[in-house]
Order: structure tokens, then sequence, then C-alpha cells
């Protein structure tokens, strides 16, 4: 059950709701009803917190929040819960229609994604509160991780930024289509299944790095698919394939580097294929991420040695602004680490700036 709760009220028992009250409206000398378009006379701005509460200190984020939101002179705030049934897209687009001007999301990288999604094309802002072990989409922005009063602020007295969104339709093998939303990456593959097969309860207690026991279940039955796909503006490849991914961002957990060059507001997709042949395929593709993308790259001489190697085929990089993959045999898909069943066709594409971004006044978003 999906709860909104007003500040200051108890967990349990009676909750004031704000939809009890009429809604608020400027009237004439007679009682007419006026446009409110008058920035005087507009009642204060109103934020809405969504937070997953397994993830958070719920009474501590929500006294902040509230704290915050009162010495900037916005009104009280209100208050999403998760669940199991809603990652937060619902409760997101609830706020939205009780007129929140702007959306704070504390929870892990699915809430992270779900909110994003409800929010993309709002125009409204969303502030993240990092959250958990992951901060997937906040370690790309290089936000601050571990002081959530910044990022409140952010919202009340931050910078904006225009951020790019992807949107992955899914068509699953009974010909059903959907189409959900990915801030960093989504992938079909070993990739998803490496995220399937990982243990929930130890990712919940040691977040992205129970991908190594995913990874460990998953390798030795790993084989090659074949694929057709298309990125927007290029001809139409055939290739046999463990991966495919498409990327908003490029930066991953412990400081790999998958896609040094990812922009996460270029306007653009970055795909990874990835199609090693062997145990030594393997090798090179770890090689390219681990040494080449997250070392390498960060030195002149480094860059100047990549430059003479000779190129392999075990990863393979492209962008565009759409990719159009599709196989024969149903492959799982995973968006932002959160698993999506399987599909035999995926349509990912980016929407431009379609997500405002509240960001600490000041944050330097070079190289973003």
């Amino acid at each position: 059950m999906v709860r909104r709760m007003a500040a200051g009220t108890p967990a349990d028992g009676d909750i004031a709701r704000s939809e009890d009250a009429p809604p608020a409206r400027q009237v004439g000398p007679d009682g007419e009803t006026l446009p409110m378009d008058s920035g005087k006379d507009r009642p204060s701005p109103k934020a809405a917190l969504v937070y997953n509460p397994i993830k958070v200190d719920a009474a501590a984020l929500r006294a902040s929040v509230e704290r915050l939101a009162v010495e900037a002179g916005w009104a009280e705030p209100l208050f999403y819960e998760t669940t199991v049934d809603d990652f937060g897209d619902d409760v997101t687009r609830q706020a939205l229609e009780a007129g929140a001007d702007a959306v704070l999301v504390a929870g892990g990288d699915g809430t992270v994604r779900a909110v994003s999604e409800a929010m993309s094309g709002s125009g409204k802002p969303l502030t993240i509160v990092p959250s958990g072990t992951g901060n997937l989409l906040a370690r790309n922005l290089r936000l601050p991780l571990d002081n959530a009063e910044t990022m409140i602020l952010a919202t009340f007295h931050g910078d904006r930024l225009a951020m790019d969104v992807g949107f992955a339709a899914l068509t699953r093998a009974d010909g059903t289509t959907d189409e959900r939303a990915f801030v960093v990456m989504g992938g079909m593959g070993l990739d998803a299944a490496m995220i399937a097969n990982t243990n929930p309860q130890l990712k919940k207690t040691v977040g992205w790095v129970a991908y190594v026991d995913g990874a460990a279940r998953s390798l030795p039955n790993a084989k090659p698919f074949r694929v057709m796909y298309e990125i927007s503006g290029r001809r139409l490849h055939s290739a046999r394939v463990h991966s495919v991914l498409f990327a908003n961002c490029g930066s991953l957990p412990a400081g790999l580097e998958l896609i040094p060059e990812a922009s996460i507001v270029d306007g653009a997709m970055d795909i990874v294929i990835f199609q090693p042949k062997g145990p030594l395929g393997w090798i090179l593709v770890w090689r390219r991420v681990a040494w080449d993308n997250s070392f390498l790259r960060k030195f002149r001489a480094g860059r100047r040695m990549l430059a003479l190697r000779t190129k392999d085929n075990a990863v393979r990089y492209a962008r565009g602004a759409q990719l159009d993959v599709g196989t024969h045999e149903a492959q799982p898909v995973q968006l932002d680490g959160d698993e999506f069943g399987e599909a035999v066709r995926v349509l990912a594409r980016v929407a431009p700036g379609a997500l405002q971004l509240a960001v600490p006044k000041g944050h330097n978003v070079g190289g973003l």
C-alpha cells in the first residue's frame, strides 16, 4: 500500500491528507475564481520526496527535507514511500498531479530509474539524494554521496542541468511491447543474465559487488547468440554476441570506465557490443575495460600507446540516437541493474535533455 503522509503526522493511525483540504485558488472581490498568474499571489512552491523506506533513515530524511523547505520559504513538503508493487514511478506521477514543483528521490538505482521515468518531460526538477550502495547515476554526475543536506538544498537553491534519458521498448516473445526508461545503461544478453543470477539478498547487503556472484554463475554456461542490429544512420548488421549494451553513462562502480567518452548531455546513446571468442576474448574484454579505459586513458603516454595498438573485435563501440536489436530466441534484458524479463527485440532511443536535474550551486558539470 502506497502511503503519502504530511510531515509531523504519526506513521500509524489517522493520517492527515492534503486532498481533504480544498484546492488553493485566487478569487476576486465577488468570489469569482481568477487565474493564478501573479507571482506574488501564488502559493509557496511545494516539494515532494519519494523514498525507499528500506534504503534510508526515513525519519531523519523527512525531517531534513521539511526543515530545509521551510527555511527556503517553500510550503510543507509531500512524502511518498515506494513499495514492492511501485518502484516510484506511480507515486511520482501522483506527486506531480498534486502540484509538486520539485521532486527529490532517495533509494537505490531502481528507484532513481523509476522516478526519473515519471519525471521525464515534466519540466520539473529532480534531486537525487544518494542512498544505498550503488548510486550509479549520482557517481556519473559526480554528486556528493555522503552529504544528504547538500543535495536537499540543491532543490531550493541549486543549479539545473538538462540531462538525456534513455528509453527502451521491449518486445516480448508473445508480441507485446512495453517501453521503460533507463538513466545509466541497459543491455540484452549476458550482462542481464548475470543480474538475473545474482543473489537478491547478497545484492541488498553489498550492492554492485554482488554481481561478481552473478558472473560466476553465468559465465560457465555463457553462449553467444545471433542478433540483427541497426544503429540510426547506419546499415543493418548481423553478429554473434554475448551482450549488447545501450548506455547514457559510461562509469561503473570500483572506478571502472566502460565508456570513457560517454556524455549524459550530448543527445546521443553509446552502444557497446561484446563478442569475445573463447577465454582469450574475455581477457581482451577485461583488459579494455579495467586497464585501457580505466587506467591508460588517464595519461598522455597511455593514450599514445593505445593509439598504436592493433584493434580487436572483442569489444566494439558505436554511438547513435537509436538502436534496434532483435534476435530469434528471447534473451534477458536489464535496465539500470534491474532485470526486466526476456525480449526478442529492443528498440532503444535517447530523449535529449528530457530530465531537469537539481545539482548543488556551482557544481562542476564540465565533461558530463
